[in-house]
């Protein structure tokens, strides 16, 4: 790799950035100074921006017990990001794999990897998401016939997929959908004549949401939870 874009993929610098510091006798290999930018880096060079070493970030795959209040974009004049809540370098380069709402809590995926977001979120791939839900009326036990034979959305040409309701509680449930409509899970309550009260999602495809991962607390996926999620 060459040295300005070493420096590139491990710092916030652009690639022209990084050949001005290259050029001003900041960056040392193996204790060595060096101007050159096309200059090349294997793995075991030791490479120090301003004395201090640097290294490749790597492709980050994180998740999120979002809490209300908070949305999935980088940037929102009236309402704070998720990404305040992490702690991590070069925060421009990551994004959420697809949204909740601003009152919706759970599970979110978040990654610099487009093509792993994309398998995940692409509607083709029909991966499928948990949600509790907390409605306001009683949810009849007919709702679970008819969310499996797909239910039709105000404004939509199709029905929904079938998809899988669970009864907790009087007006407390789990719904699986393997589908991202536009607040598909209030829109399918909506469209039995009930509504939403609270929602959670505590999974997507084989990953759950771990007990111990707080409001508003993130940490990075293992490789058994990339497995869980049937991509890696």
């Amino acid at each position: 790799m060459r040295l300005d874009k070493f420096v590139c993929e491990s710092t916030d610098l652009t690639r022209s950035q990084a050949g001005k510091v290259i050029r001003q006798g900041l960056v040392t290999i193996n204790g060595t100074l060096v101007k050159q930018a096309a200059l090349q880096v294997t793995a075991d060079d030791v490479v120090c921006l301003d004395e201090q070493q640097i290294n490749i970030i790597g492709k980050r795959y994180i998740m999120l017990h979002k809490p209300a209040g908070y949305v999935c974009s980088t940037s929102d004049p009236d309402h704070p990001t998720v990404f305040t809540l992490l702690d991590e370098p070069l925060l421009e380069r990551l994004h959420t794999v697809g949204r909740l709402d601003l009152d919706t809590t759970g599970l979110v995926l978040i990654t610099d990897d487009g093509q792993w977001s994309h398998r995940i979120s692409s509607p083709k791939h029909h991966v499928a998401k948990t949600y509790r839900v907390w409605t306001a009326d009683p949810i009849p036990v007919s709702a679970i016939a008819q969310f499996e034979q797909g239910v039709m959305l105000r404004s939509e040409a199709s029905p929904t997929l079938p998809a899988q309701l669970e009864l907790i509680g009087e007006k407390e449930a789990l719904l699986t959908i393997q589908e991202g409509r536009y607040h598909q899970v209030k829109r399918m309550f909506a469209a039995i004549g009930n509504k939403v009260e609270q929602l959670h999602r505590e999974k997507i495809a084989a990953l759950q949401l771990p007990d111990d991962l707080m409001e508003g607390e993130y940490r990075v996926l293992t490789q058994h939870q990339l497995q869980l999620l049937g991509l890696k």
